[in-house]
């Protein structure tokens, strides 16, 4: 039996995501009493004006502890290749294992900022 599987993404696609993700690496610019900003580190993507991190993310959370409280969570990505239209898998999946780590399992209200690759989206545990 014939069976017609096309893949959404080529391999060599995939395996650049791979590498990105792999290897995104972040530190800590600011914390306050309810919120964090870290710059997001990517291989070879930067600021094109510093030359330094690719972005940054503003994790914004709930002191009291209510559990049904979303934490907001934004990405700001700078470097100008991210911000095209065939790159939107990889700011995606960027996107997401920033929340996996530094927001982990908690419920999050999304904003990527990233030019046309721009979206929200609802992580919901």
């Amino acid at each position: 039996m014939d069976h017609n599987v096309v893949e959404a993404l080529p391999r060599k696609v995939k395996e650049h995501i791979a590498k990105v993700v792999d290897g995104i690496k972040f530190t800590k610019n600011f914390r306050s009493a309810t919120a964090e900003e870290w710059y997001v580190f990517l291989p070879g993507y930067q600021d094109p004006y510093s030359g330094g991190a690719a972005g940054k993310t503003i994790v914004h959370y709930d002191l009291i502890g209510n559990k049904d409280v979303f934490i907001n969570t934004t990405v700001i990505l700078d470097d100008p290749q991210l911000h095209l239209l065939e790159h939107h898998a990889l700011v995606y999946a960027i996107s997401e294992e920033i929340v996996n780590r530094l927001v982990g399992y908690a419920n999050t209200l999304l904003s990527v900022h990233c030019g046309s690759n721009s979206y929200q989206a609802e992580f919901i545990s």
